[in-house]
């Protein structure tokens, strides 16, 4: 494997929590977009907003302003509804990732049922391509999910790292490591499929490394976590650490 067939990982920074901070008290601070300013100036490589159906943190209102002032790819992520779509028809982000969505759920639970559900998602996906947004899925591990993601036609799918994480946080050794090789080994799947490969959700300093270290994984979405150290460190200095740690485990 070469530097020129894996180049340097691309780290995408979740803003969402920052909109949430600023909607319990209902005001207009912390303002989202000046968290992504700071994330581009701190050297991210795209941010991620995603919209939910509850708009529970991210407003429409902050895709219109990211939208007309980022310079940095927007990564949409969104669930798979009418609606939806025609938000992202309407402004074309750069990427778009369809992940599940449920009203009770405290954040995203486990990966999109793609498999269950090819005719809809290959129908659902094919507009949002044609308008040139690259489309991921969010899924796990599970080689029938890697499989059903070739087979609607969507080039790039972001694997869900949540329960690894979880596991670490727990101390449970022997899970964690297993779950860590089904990941990566999910990751080598999908890219001999011809996929591109991102993962994210729930990594922090002390899991990033595995997935920074894996060279068919050329992105990695972090939010929660950054925005939490920023809370001690500043939104400046939790990226650009997270970067470094990134590059070590890279090189």
């Amino acid at each position: 494997m070469t530097a020129t067939q894996f180049p340097r990982q691309r780290l995408g920074v979740n803003i969402d929590h920052v909109a949430t901070l600023r909607n319990a008290r209902g005001g207009a601070y912390p303002d989202p977009l000046r968290a992504a300013r700071i994330a581009q100036e701190a050297g991210c490589d795209g941010i991620t907003a995603h919209l939910r159906e509850d708009r529970r943190h991210i407003r429409d209102a902050d895709i219109e302003a990211l939208m007309d002032v980022l310079d940095l790819p927007l990564n949409f992520e969104m669930a798979a509804t009418a609606e939806m779509q025609a938000i992202a028809l309407r402004h074309k982000p750069h990427a778009v990732c369809l992940v599940p969505e449920k009203r009770e759920e405290r954040t995203t639970e486990g990966g999109l049922d793609v498999a269950a559900d090819m005719n809809r998602l290959a129908d659902f996906i094919a507009p949002l391509s044609e308008a040139g947004c690259r489309v991921s899925l969010f899924i796990g591990h599970d080689a029938r999910q890697i499989e059903a993601a070739v087979r609607v036609r969507a080039p790039v799918i972001e694997l869900h790292t949540g329960r690894y994480c979880d596991l670490v946080a727990e101390g449970a050794a022997e899970e964690a490591a297993l779950e860590l090789a089904e990941l990566l080994a999910g990751a080598r799947r999908a890219h001999e499929a011809g996929l591109e490969v991102h993962a994210g959700h729930g990594l922090s300093y002390a899991t990033v490394s595995p997935f920074a270290a894996t060279p068919e994984i050329r992105e990695l979405n972090i939010g929660h976590f950054l925005i939490s150290e920023a809370v001690f460190l500043g939104l400046d200095a939790a990226i650009r650490e997270m970067r470094r740690l990134m590059d070590d485990a890279r090189g």
